[in-house]
């Protein structure tokens, strides 16, 4: 059996450790004839998809204020009521609550951000999921019982903390777990889910009560806590804390019984090694490789909010309307849903295959040009110019940036980040990503109402198409391809070293 050489000078087999309680454990042992060895990728896709119900819930969260707000602001004195909550709920908000309501999920992620990578490295990647899984639940049971608007500020405060730690432990648990054939994959599970929550909250909350909705996604984070009972603690974490043996159980839970755990352990291991152990906050901006990923990072999430997703989204409904479509606004949202599910999707066996740099400038390129187009469509509008013999273009301009966001923008940003950082960085560097993610989410969602009033919906649109025109350059001149490359390989990029 293999043999290596500790810092005490005492040897050990690579997959064994003096007095672990394991250390004689028969999974422990590699097959010793290689073509025996294999992988095996379906724990590792259900671990992932265990902890990406995270990202389920958070979706749900996302899009809960769609169809729950109409119902609970309406107003109880006008003739034709036809909501189905209308008449039995006691909870009605002014327009200034509605606002708090929406935004406060914003400012509980960006301050539930931050603390969980500290939270990972000290109690581990499995264990902060099920902590931080706990506000999930208790936000949603104050929401279903709430009776007045407080209790629904606390909980989506709360959820939002949850929804902030997600971003950040998720894309975590993932990347530690994955091999490098299907990180690409895994890294895109977190948007896919999320991208189903949004899709669910639209489809049932067409049908059912504000209520009954929020009971249902009730159910998400307790699944999700059940499940994470199940799943191992990433190896990555367990070798940083020195518990080797522990860390190759995991190996095998997550790659298979015949995987070479030997050959990855101490793979894993040099990656941490040659981090350097502990690592402080001031690292991030004293480490060159540190700081180049971090500057990646950030800027790619910054990218991501400023393409005007949620503008584009905002003006679903009269876009629609504009094209002569006379459909419900609720079935546009479900279209709208699917759209993203389904390309999301696609991005995930595209992103193995094209890669993620390839992917993001093709997203930038074709939003940059879509945003222009609905631009000029809005200019010529508003301008008094007759579009109604063109009013299927900026459907089709929609279309073509739901689409190329959601191969693009929408997963890549989340999987590259996972990937930029050693071991020792990765928790806070993951954390200061997210929170730069929610601040650009809260500064979208709060200025887009005045950039319209201000700018009119021409420039509003024509400024989102300059931030993805800057984006296509960045990535073009800035941005590695980090697919098929070892976290070793990607840190020799970052420090210059091609």
């Amino acid at each position: 059996m293999e043999k290596m050489t500790t810092n005490g000078g005492s040897e050990k087999t690579v997959n064994q450790e003096e007095n672990e309680h394991n250390s004689h454990n028969s999974v422990l042992y590699d097959p010793l004839n290689d073509n025996v060895v294999r992988n095996s990728k379906t724990m590792q896709y259900f671990a992932a998809s265990v902890i990406c119900l995270g990202a389920v819930a958070a979706g749900t969260a996302l899009a809960w204020t769609s169809p729950v707000l109409p119902q609970i602001s309406i107003d109880p004195t006008a003739e034709n009521i036809t909501n189905i909550n209308a008449t039995t709920t006691s909870l009605l908000l002014t327009v200034d609550q509605q606002t708090w309501v929406s935004s406060l999920l914003a400012i509980g992620a960006f301050l539930g951000a931050l603390p969980t990578g500290y939270i990972a490295d000290a109690i581990g990647r499995r264990y902060t999921a099920m902590v931080m899984d706990i506000p999930f639940i208790l936000a949603w049971i104050a929401i279903i019982f709430a009776k007045s608007a407080g209790l629904l500020y606390f909980g989506r405060f709360m959820i939002g903390v949850s929804t902030g730690s997600f971003c950040v432990v998720a894309p975590m648990y993932i990347s530690e777990i994955a091999e490098i054939s299907i990180r690409g994959s895994l890294g895109t599970l977190f948007q896919l889910l999320l991208t189903v929550g949004i899709l669910l909250v639209y489809v049932i909350g067409a049908y059912v009560s504000w209520t009954t909705l929020s009971t249902f996604c009730l159910f998400v984070p307790i699944a999700l806590f059940i499940g994470m009972i199940f799943l191992p603690e990433t190896p990555t974490y367990l070798l940083k804390k020195g518990r080797r043996g522990d860390a190759a159980l995991a190996l095998k839970w997550l790659w298979g019984r015949y995987c070479d755990s030997r050959s990855a352990i101490q793979t894993l291991q040099n990656d941490i090694d040659q981090s350097g152990g502990k690592a402080s906050l001031m690292d991030l901006f004293t480490n060159r490789a540190a700081f180049k990923g971090l500057v990646i990072s950030m800027l790619l999430m910054f990218f991501q909010q400023f393409s005007g997703i949620n503008a584009v989204i905002f003006y679903t409904v009269p876009i629609f309307k504009s094209a002569g479509s006379t459909l419900d606004p609720f079935i546009c949202s479900i279209i709208v849903g699917v759209v993203q599910v389904v390309m999301t999707l696609t991005s995930s066996f595209l992103i193995e295959r094209a890669g993620r740099k390839m992917l993001l400038i093709f997203s930038s390129t074709v939003m940059t040009i879509s945003l222009a187009i609905l631009g000029a469509y809005f200019n010529m509008k508003e301008g008094g110019k007759d579009v109604s013999s063109i009013g299927w273009l900026p459907l089709l301009c929609m279309a073509m940036f739901m689409i190329t966001f959601a191969v693009g923008y929408g997963p890549i940003p989340w999987l590259m980040m996972g990937e930029l950082f050693t071991p020792d960085l990765k928790a806070t560097a993951v954390s200061l990503t997210v929170m730069v993610n929610w601040f650009s989410v809260f500064v979208v969602t709060k200025s887009f109402g005045s950039m319209i009033v201000s700018l009119g919906s021409d420039f509003t649109f024509w400024f989102f198409a300059v931030c993805m025109f800057i984006a296509t350059i960045y990535v073009a001149l800035m941005v590695l391809e980090t697919k098929g490359k070892s976290s070793a390989q990607i840190q020799l990029w970052l420090n210059g070293d091609r």
